[in-house]
């Protein structure tokens, strides 16, 4: 039997990177799969690659940082596929890079906006549909920045940071009626994130601080969000599990 065999799942940012390869995962392990996003043709990209190999699909745009856009996605999900039992809040952006003496106000908002509050506003819907289906897992994207600062990036240290925080709560809220609440901490994984917001000489910087000598795969960490997914996970809530070849043992 496959891991998520008769599971609904939404994955928020799926069109590229990370999502896509847990929303990849999913169905590959049997689970019937919203992929939401703002980019349009690269969720519809991911939905036609979970047909191409037999699995269910299909994308609702939204921005993860609305809040009627994530009750919508809730929404259309549950009506769709009945129920809803995984979710895994993976949207967010990088936020502006600057000394906070010097950081964009409106940027920002607009990282907190995004990554912290876009969050909460997905739980906020998700939460309700899980206890109506007798139980559920949610998994949030955090990062390593979610536990160490990082020079120039305040916003998003900040907003992932403030993440384990909610997610911890959660966990203490309804862990008791079926519902884990779990986090993820990712080092630098090879993304259209890395590749569109860092120079040549900024990856190789990051490169060195990892341990095991490269960057993450985008494969690597959806490995260890199907895994606590799946009842193989069945006693892990309010965790921070990091997936950073050795950047945190630093």
């Amino acid at each position: 039997m496959k891991l998520l065999e008769k599971k609904v799942a939404a994955v928020t940012g799926g069109g590229s990177g990370i999502g896509r390869s847990v929303a990849l995962l999913y169905a590959e392990n049997g689970a019937r799969v919203c992929v939401s996003d703002i980019d349009g043709e690269g969720g519809k990209k991911t939905v036609q690659q979970i047909e191409e190999a037999g699995g269910e699909a299909f994308f609702f745009k939204a921005d993860a940082g609305k809040a009627e856009d994530n009750r919508k996605m809730v929404e259309a999900t549950v009506e769709k596929y009945g129920a809803l039992h995984i979710a895994f809040n993976n949207a967010g952006v990088t936020g502006p890079q600057a000394l906070i003496g010097e950081c964009s106000v409106e940027e920002w908002d607009r990282a907190l906006r995004i990554n912290l509050s876009g969050v909460f506003y997905g739980m906020r819907y998700q939460i309700p549909e899980m206890l109506k289906a007798g139980g559920g897992v949610i998994v949030n994207m955090s990062s390593v920045l979610g536990k160490v600062a990082f020079e120039g990036s305040s916003a998003y240290v900040a907003s992932k940071h403030g993440l384990l925080g909610l997610t911890k709560t959660a966990a203490l809220e309804y862990s008791g009626q079926g519902i884990r609440t779990v986090a993820v901490g990712p080092g630098f994984i090879q993304t259209p994130m890395i590749s569109n917001n860092l120079s040549e000489d900024e990856v190789e910087m990051v490169r060195q601080m990892h341990p095991i000598g490269r960057l993450g795969k985008a494969e690597e960490v959806a490995e260890l969000v199907l895994w606590l997914s799946s009842d193989k996970a069945s006693f892990v809530s309010g965790a921070y599990i990091p997936v950073d070849g050795g950047y945190l043992a630093r």
